[in-house]
C-alpha cells in the first residue's frame, strides 16, 4: 500500500506529464511558438521549453500525441475558434458525469490566478460546479488579492440556497471577501432598488468594475433546474421565463438562443450583478451535461462567456459531434 508521500509524488508527476502532453501538442499540432505556450500554459518560456524535451523523452510523441488530453486540448482549440473564446480548457469526463475534472481544471485555474502577488479582484456566481472547484482548491495565503458574489444567496423566503463558493474560496485562499447576503430574485422592482441602495451594494459595484476576470456557472431554465428548484423563482415566473425564449442564466440572469438578457419578466427584480460582453474582462463559464448544452451555446454565442471549463462529451456535442455520448444525466 503507497504512503502518502508516495502518492503525491506520483500525483505530480502524472499532472507534469499532462502538462507536457498539452505543451507537445500546442508546440506540434498547435503550431504554437514556445513564447505562445508558455502565455498560454501560464509558465516560463524555459518551462515549456522543459514540457516539450519531457515529452520527447517520455515518448508521448510519435505521429501524435500519445495522451488522453490530446483529444481534449483539439476539441479546446476547435471551441475557440468557433466562438470565439479567449480561454478553454476540456478535460476527459471522470465520475459523476464528468463534475470531479471539470472541478480539478477549474481549481487548478484559481491556484495560478491566486498564486499572483499582484493584488487582483476575482468575481463568481454560485452554482453545485464552482462549490465544487472551491472544494478542489488546496489551502493557500493570499491576502492581498479580493473575491466577491455576483449574485444573492438567499431565495425570497429567507433561506440559505446552498454553501456560498466565493466564501469558500476565500476561507481556502485567506482573500478579502465580499458577498451578496440578498435575495436572487425580490418581489418587487422598488424592493431590488431599495436593496441595491445600501452601501455593500455599492462596494460590490465599485468591486464589480475593477475585476478582470469572473468564474461562473451557466445554468439552463427548465422544470427543477437549480434556479427553479432552490425557491428563488416560481413556477409561474419560470413558466414566463420559458415563454420569453429563455434556455440559460448566469448569475441569475436569464438569456435566450442568442445569448441576450430577457427584458422584463424576472430579469427586472433579479438583484446580481448584470454580466455584459466586455474585451477587457476574461469570463470564465464552468459547467458541463445535456442539460445545459443550449444554454453553454447561448453564453458564448452572446458574449456573455469568453473562458469556458467543460468535459469531453459536452465540448464534442457544442461542436455538433451526435456521437458524443452525452445523457441528460450528466448535468451540474
Amino acid at each position: 500500500m503507497l504512503d502518502e508521500s508516495e502518492t503525491r509524488l506520483r500525483a505530480s508527476s502524472a499532472e507534469r506529464l499532462e502538462q507536457a502532453a498539452r505543451a507537445a501538442w500546442l508546440y506540434y499540432i498547435g503550431g504554437r511558438t514556445q513564447d505562445e505556450i508558455a502565455a498560454a500554459l501560464a509558465i516560463s518560456r524555459q518551462a515549456a521549453q522543459r514540457l516539450v524535451s519531457l515529452a520527447l523523452t517520455e515518448k508521448l510523441i510519435k505521429f501524435r500525441v500519445d495522451h488522453p488530453i490530446a483529444a481534449c486540448m483539439a476539441l479546446g482549440e476547435a471551441l475557440t475558434a468557433r466562438y470565439g473564446l479567449r480561454s478553454c480548457e476540456v478535460v476527459p469526463a471522470a465520475g459523476a458525469g464528468g463534475l470531479a475534472s471539470v472541478a480539478v481544471a477549474g481549481a487548478r485555474m484559481l491556484e495560478r490566478w491566486f498564486a499572483q502577488r499582484v493584488p487582483l479582484t476575482l468575481g463568481g456566481s454560485t452554482g453545485r460546479t464552482l462549490r465544487a472547484i472551491a472544494a478542489e482548491l488546496p489551502p493557500m495565503t493570499a491576502p492581498q488579492h479580493k473575491v466577491f458574489s455576483l449574485c444573492g444567496i438567499i431565495a425570497p423566503n429567507g433561506r440559505a440556497i446552498a454553501a456560498e463558493p466565493v466564501m469558500q474560496l476565500a476561507e481556502r485562499t485567506g482573500a478579502q471577501c465580499f458577498p451578496m447576503p440578498l435575495p436572487v430574485v425580490v418581489a418587487t422592482v422598488e424592493e431590488r432598488a431599495q436593496l441595491q441602495a445600501q452601501r455593500a451594494y455599492h462596494t460590490l459595484q465599485a468591486l464589480f468594475a475593477e475585476s478582470r476576470t469572473l468564474m461562473v456557472g451557466v445554468g439552463h431554465v427548465g422544470w427543477q433546474s437549480p434556479i427553479h428548484a432552490s425557491g428563488c423563482i416560481t413556477d409561474a415566473e419560470l413558466t414566463a421565463l420559458i415563454e420569453a425564449g429563455a434556455v440559460g442564466e448566469i448569475a441569475g440572469w436569464a438569456f435566450d438562443a442568442a445569448g441576450q438578457l430577457i427584458a422584463g419578466r424576472v430579469n427586472d427584480r433579479v438583484t446580481g450583478l448584470a454580466i455584459a460582453p466586455d474585451p477587457t474582462r476574461l469570463v470564465i463559464g464552468v459547467g458541463a451535461g445535456a442539460a445545459k448544452l443550449p444554454a453553454l451555446r447561448a453564453a458564448m454565442l452572446g458574449g456573455l462567456v469568453s473562458g469556458l471549463v467543460t468535459d469531453e462529451p459536452t465540448a464534442a456535442a457544442l461542436l455538433g459531434d451526435p456521437a458524443s455520448g452525452l445523457t441528460r444525466a450528466e448535468q451540474f
